[in-house]
């Protein structure tokens, strides 16, 4: 065997310091939306669903993502304030999931975050009713140009049911493509007296 494959690759050290450089290396290395992230939420009955959201923030709080609160993954936040992400970089051939407890941003958060965002990007929020039937792509697009009349001057106000939600971890784990599918797990958990730990999994 290689001897490289005897070495710890991961280190066992702060898994937000970790995350940083991997987050680094992904924006120089994925060809598209490296912040992509899956997010898996669950009803109160415990019923999963999943779909891919972009990180817009994260830190030592936690990491931040926005929606329309009033969609189907909105609505199972709030409901069950509890979720897990993945990333995974192609290019690098590596993956992170992170599983912890949710909370909504403060408004002004949110605020400022919508604010930041393409003039277009701020109508579509107001015409959206995200996960909700829609009759046809028209009556889509006629909504979008409503809202847009609406708001032909100055500036679009943040809609009270568009929101931010943190994930503020308890877990974090890390994975490392290794030849012949001897891959490196390691898996950080972090408590309310020892800080974060960490051990190596079996792949």
């Amino acid at each position: 065997m290689d001897e490289t494959q005897l070495i710890d690759a991961i280190p066992s050290e702060d898994p937000l310091a970790l995350f940083g450089e991997w987050f680094a290396l992904a924006r120089k290395s994925e060809p598209n939306d490296p912040e992509a992230v899956a997010l898996a939420t669950a009803t109160p009955e415990a019923a999963p669903s999943v779909r891919m959201v972009l990180l817009k923030d994260w830190g030592p709080e936690g990491f931040v993502i926005y929606t329309n609160g009033h969609s189907r993954k909105g609505g199972e936040l709030h409901a069950n304030p509890q979720a897990s992400m993945l990333f995974h970089w192609k290019s690098l051939r590596r993956q992170i999931r992170i599983e912890g407890r949710i909370h909504e941003v403060p408004a002004a958060m949110a605020d400022a975050y919508f604010a930041s965002r393409g003039r277009d990007s701020q109508i579509g929020a107001h015409a959206s009713d995200q996960s909700a039937p829609l009759g046809s792509r028209g009556e889509f697009l006629a909504r979008i140009a409503k809202t847009g009349a609406r708001y032909l001057v100055g500036s679009v106000p943040r809609p009270p049911h568009w929101t931010g939600f943190c994930l503020v971890p308890h877990a974090i784990e890390f994975w490392m493509d290794r030849p012949f599918r001897l891959h490196e797990r390691r898996r950080f958990v972090r408590s309310e007296t020892q800080g974060w730990t960490s051990t190596l999994l079996y792949p």
